[in-house]
């Protein structure tokens, strides 16, 4: 009971940072294999985001943008649950 209440006052202040836990390992895999077209951003709910990397995915600056924050995710602290906060 106690560990449900703590995690819904974690989500409650994670949203309204607008930061959302996110699995570590699949946001990581999404970023560096299909960060060009901004998957992991889609993932982790920043939809704007996602739509500017597909905008711009004929280029090459979005899928070295999203390899370096898929290598960012996988050194980031995870949770017990191995969520981290993106």
């Amino acid at each position: 009971m106690a560990a449900e209440i703590k995690d819904s006052v974690m989500q409650a202040i994670y949203s309204a940072d607008g930061k959302k836990p996110v699995n570590k390992i699949a946001y990581a895999v999404l970023a560096i294999f299909l960060g060009s077209f901004g998957v992991h951003k889609f993932y982790s709910g920043k939809i704007a985001l996602g739509i500017l990397y597909l905008l711009f995915c004929w280029c090459a600056i979005p899928g070295i943008i999203g390899f370096i924050e898929g290598i960012f995710a996988l050194f980031k602290q995870a949770d017990e649950n191995g969520n981290i906060i993106v």
